[in-house]
């Protein structure tokens, strides 16, 4: 009876797997076909070379994602620059009251007419800005819907 309570009992360890993988199997490439595989696997996102291959093997998808440094660096910047319009109107309506406080209506006039100005050139580069920001996605969607979509099979 002690000894079969003993086979019951957990001796530690990892549980074994259901259906291991145990089969291997070895290819060599070239150097020109090695640079060809690095370059697939580094576009399929995939985490390792084994499950890579085996997918490629089985006809299972492969989904390859392209992030474009220049477009998501614009619009970093783009954010940015929202951030920094907002603060600008804050700073805005608290300048108005102050002047207003502070200064006679003739000097505050003067003074609104100056900040006015500004606004006008700010105003000039928001729409500016709204003109790239349209162009550039109007030429991301063409090149989206221009290339071949890129699955491997």
């Amino acid at each position: 009876m002690d000894g079969n309570q003993r086979k019951k009992w957990n001796k530690g360890g990892r549980k074994p797997k259901l259906n291991p993988a145990q089969n291997r199997y070895m290819f060599r490439l070239t150097d020109e076909e090695n640079a060809r595989f690095l370059a697939m696997f580094e576009k399929s996102g995939v985490h390792t070379k084994a499950k890579f291959i085996t997918s490629v093997l089985f006809g299972k998808e492969i989904k390859t994602v392209k992030i474009d440094k220049v477009t998501m660096d614009y619009y970093m910047r783009l954010t940015n620059f929202h951030s920094q319009f907002r603060s600008i109107g804050v700073n805005y309506n608290q300048i108005v009251k102050m002047l207003y406080h502070h200064f006679s209506e003739k000097k505050a006039a003067a003074f609104l007419y100056r900040l006015e100005k500004q606004t006008v050139e700010m105003a000039l580069l928001c729409q500016k800005i709204i003109q790239l920001t349209e162009e550039l996605e109007a030429e991301h969607l063409k090149n989206i819907y221009s290339e071949p979509h890129s699955k491997t099979k």
